[in-house]
């Protein structure tokens, strides 16, 4: 039986094939002029099927993750710190140290490029198909302790910390000292996704020599350090702040003007 366009479109909605729904007319037109076989047309609606789902995939997954954007090391600019040990970036953005459950540890001073290079690496899992979480460490450690009298509220914002094959905690012990709840929360988090083998990236301007000091706690400092740092690729990035040196370079431009 031959269908027309109008059923042949019918049926894809009912399918639910909504990526070959929305290319067919220009593939038709591009099998009319390029005098394509039925079989180029159909991998091709195939192709703009399967392109349609990952795009959609990819969008959920980035949604998920908490990332407030999506960039990569491609769009870093490297020249205004040599500092940044370049290589090294790129080669756990190849994600082989979520494969082997290894963590990621970015110290050094505000503007130095630590957030954007832990950022982008999520990303990277993003697009792998990992299931990433991103939080500013300050708000969660917040949320920490508020939730610690609830049972159920604190059973629901801990699940996805956990179960995440990457979990990135940004600007950790941005505070002098953070509440005993929160700590003992982090330590908690830390202690089970060591257990199961789940990365994290933790991105800080603080020396991890001064984290007893934010936590109040040298005992939870310590098995905070175990975890993060037994299996942990730690890069101490110096050199000044992107926003210091790109304020700097405008008012040269604007006194040379």
């Amino acid at each position: 039986m031959t269908m027309s366009i109008v059923e042949i479109k019918k049926t894809l909605k009912e399918l639910r094939l909504s990526g070959a729904l929305a290319t067919i007319d220009t593939r038709l037109l591009e099998a009319q002029s390029s005098n394509l076989s039925a079989l180029e047309v159909i991998a091709d609606l195939l192709q703009d099927e399967v392109d349609r789902r990952h795009t959609r995939l990819l969008d959920k997954c980035f949604q998920r993750s908490g990332l407030p954007e999506r960039t990569s090391l491609a769009e870093f600019d490297w020249t205004y710190n040599p500092h940044i040990p370049k290589r090294t970036c790129f080669e756990l953005s190849t994600l082989k140290f979520i494969t082997e459950g290894n963590n990621g540890i970015f110290v050094g001073k505000t503007g130095t490029g630590k957030s954007h290079i832990a950022k982008a690496i999520a990303y990277s899992a993003v697009r792998s198909g990992l299931h990433v979480v991103y939080v500013e460490a300050d708000e969660l450690l917040s949320n920490l302790a508020m939730t610690a009298i609830e049972p159920a509220r604190k059973k629901k914002l801990l699940k996805p910390l956990i179960d995440a094959d990457l979990l990135v905690l940004d600007d950790l012990f941005l505070r002098r000292k953070i509440a005993a709840e929160s700590a003992d929360e982090l330590q908690a988090i830390l202690h089970q996704r060591y257990s199961l083998r789940r990365s994290c990236i933790i991105t800080t301007n603080r020396v991890i020599d001064d984290w007893s000091k934010c936590l109040g706690d040298p005992v939870i400092a310590d098995a905070i350090r175990d975890r993060l740092e037994h299996a942990a690729l730690t890069l101490h990035i110096t050199g000044e702040s992107y926003r210091g040196v790109k304020a700097r370079k405008l008012a040269k431009k604007k006194k040379d003007e």
